[in-house]
């Protein structure tokens, strides 16, 4: 599984000038590289921003890797899981859609959110995602 997602982007053609303009005085690798280093600087520039909201909306950041037991275990107990989650959320391939649907009352996924079609079918009214990047 990769640790990135393609995304694409549209410029105008005096800011692309500008960034082949530095790729080309060697201070960025590639058009990729200045890109990359562009948005750290701004995360950085708001990562108060984002601590709190991440806090606030109780997500997780990074990575939920949801099993098979860990929805057994919450139909087992009574409970539904609201997956919150900020990176990358993944629900096991194992995982049929009759037992999602039973124990995940809703799932918010800024970043991706990756799962076998089936359970993505089966939550799509449950699903609420903040990129194009998901499948």
């Amino acid at each position: 599984m990769s640790e990135t997602e393609k995304i694409t982007i549209n410029l105008g053609l005096v800011d692309l000038g500008q960034i082949d303009l530095l790729v080309a005085e060697s201070f960025y690798a590639n058009r990729t590289d200045f890109i990359r280093t562009a948005i750290r600087n701004q995360l950085a520039n708001h990562g108060d921003t984002v601590r709190q909201t991440v806090a606030r909306r109780m997500m997780i950041l990074g990575l939920q890797h949801i099993t098979r037991a860990d929805l057994e275990r919450a139909r087992d107990a009574g409970t539904r899981l609201q997956i919150r989650v900020l990176g990358l959320a993944t629900i096991a391939d194992d995982v049929s859609s009759e037992l999602a649907v039973e124990t995940i009352e809703s799932v918010e996924v800024l970043g991706a959110f990756r799962t076998s079609p089936a359970v993505r079918d089966a939550l799509a009214d449950r699903i609420h995602t903040g990129g194009a990047g998901n499948r």
